[in-house]
Formats: structure tokens, sequence, C-alpha cells
């Protein structure tokens, strides 16, 4: 399992990656690193985007969601019946959003360990260690057994150094941005009552401080190359969902913010939802206004 995880991902994005760097103009192994992560993002672009339209059609749909388990909360059964002609008649799924993230996850797994191990170079002779160029292609190993490789970003970061602080800080900020970006996007609507909703929110509230605090702290241990690849995949995330969001929202017919539910439940208020128990009173008073003004007319 190992040998073809190398032999399909690793040493093709591997060999994609001396390939940038070999025709570039100038030979910046930075350089090549952006470049490849774009390719391998835009290869990506069509999972990438049915993810983040159910991740966002769920957040849309979780308000609606969270009244329906708490007005059946004592009837799973039906609960449960609910909840199917809900994601049915809404064209949700839950699941939606897991799948083509799992069909990308062992790309991106390789093209992290090219990233990490990948430019891993020999400090007496400068050239690639042995145990990299044998993943190489013949034409590549010609070349990189007796070339040196250029590690550094725009001749000032060294790639395969640990602890730069400024890329570290700046994949932080990049992520707080995406993240925030995506949950502002969530209709500010609270169901009365709905403690799950309400964990939720606060969940999804600190994982928005969170992650960012974690990205800065691997990022500074890493190499640098593995950071910069943290970066540019971030920021070109970052494009993907303005991009994404906005045809969402223009391919479902209504504002940012304003989420386009359809109801399961279209007959008129019940005696016992929160609409009926107003409206019951006021049709009760009418009715014996009614029955009294007929008996006095009755009497004369």
């Amino acid at each position: 399992m190992v040998e073809l995880f190398y032999t399909v991902l690793y040493e093709p994005l591997l060999n994609g990656l001396l390939l940038i760097y070999t025709y570039l103009p100038w030979q910046d192994m930075g350089i090549a690193i952006i470049i490849l992560t774009i390719i391998i993002k835009l290869i990506l672009f069509y999972p990438n985007y049915k993810a983040l339209a159910a991740q966002k059609r769920l957040q849309e749909t979780q308000p609606k969601l969270e009244a329906i388990k708490k007005k059946y909360k004592n009837n799973k059964e039906e609960q449960g019946k609910q909840l199917i002609d809900f994601y049915k008649k809404n064209k949700v799924n839950p699941f939606s959003s897991c799948l083509p993230l799992l069909i990308q996850l062992p790309i991106l797994i390789a093209l992290y360990r090219v990233f990490f191990s990948g430019i891993q170079i020999d400090p007496d002779t400068g050239l690639l260690i042995q145990e990299q160029i044998d993943h190489l292609y013949p034409f590549l190993q010609g070349i990189y057994s007796t070339t040196p490789i250029n590690t550094t970003f725009l001749g000032i970061v060294e790639l395969t150094q640990n602890h730069n602080i400024v890329l570290a800080v700046l994949a932080g900020a990049a992520q707080f941005i995406s993240s925030r970006l995506l949950y502002s996007k969530k209709a500010p609507v609270k169901t009365k009552g709905a403690k799950d909703e309400n964990m939720t929110a606060m969940i999804n509230k600190q994982m928005l401080y969170f992650m960012p605090l974690i990205t800065v702290v691997f990022g500074y241990q890493f190499p640098a190359g593995v950071t910069l690849y943290w970066l540019t995949n971030t920021l070109f995330t970052l494009g993907q969902q303005l991009i994404m969001l906005k045809m969402h929202d223009k391919k479902n017919g209504h504002k940012d913010g304003e989420p386009e539910v359809v109801d399961t439940q279209k007959s008129a208020p019940k005696a016992d939802s929160p609409m009926g128990e107003e409206k019951l009173p006021e049709k009760t008073k009418q009715l014996e206004e009614q029955q009294e003004n007929n008996k006095n007319e009755a009497v004369k």
C-alpha cells in the first residue's frame, strides 16, 4: 500500500515540482511550490466547490433542522421522518460535504509529503539526498544527480529551514480570514430554546480562533517550504470561497445571509404550534361574539 502511494501520488507530484523548477526562467523553488499548488487546486476546484456549497447549504438550514429536532424530541421516529423529508425537499445531504474532501485527501497528503521531505538537500554537496533522487524519473535523475537545487524563495527565505515566523503568521492570518468569511455567511437565525444550535455556534466561534493559532504554531515548527504551501493553499481557497459563494447565492436566487429554505409543513398552523396558540384565542373570541349577536337577534 505504501509503495502504491509513492508510485501513484508522491512520485508524480515530486517530479512535477522539479519539472516546473527546471523550466522556470529563474530557478526558484518557492515559485515552483506556488505554481504546483495552484495547478493542484485548479484540478480539485469542482470537488472543492461541491463541498463548500454543501457546507453552506447545511449552515443555512441548521436553524430549521434544530426547530424540527426540538419539536419532535419526544418522538424519535417522527423526528427521523421529518428530517428525511426536510433533506429531500431542500436537496440537502448531511454527508455531501465530506465525500469530496475524502476524495482529495490522498492527493493533499502526497502534496504535503512532497513539500515536507521531497526537497531534502545534502548540506555538503547541495544536491538532493539519494533517497529522493531514487523517486525521480530517469530524465530528472540525470539532471539532479549532479545539479544543485536553489532552495530559497526570492533569494530571501530558506525553504528547508524551520522557524520562519513571517510565513507562519501570514498563513495563520489567511486561515482566520478564510474561516471568518465562511462562518459570516451563516444566517443569524436562532431557534428559541435550541441548545444544540447554540452549542454548535459556540464551537464554530472557538474554531474560528483556534485553527489560525494552530496554523501559526505548526507553520513555525515546519520547514518554510511546507508553510509556503500552506499559505498559498489558504489564499487560493479564500479566492475560491469568494467565487463559489457568489455562484451559490446567484444559483439559489437569494442574497448573502438570507437562506431560502423550503418548509416541510405547508399546511395552516396547528393549535399546538406557537402561531396556532396565538391565533386560537382570537378566533374563539370572534365565534363567541357572533353567537352572542345571534342570540340577541333571536330575542328581538
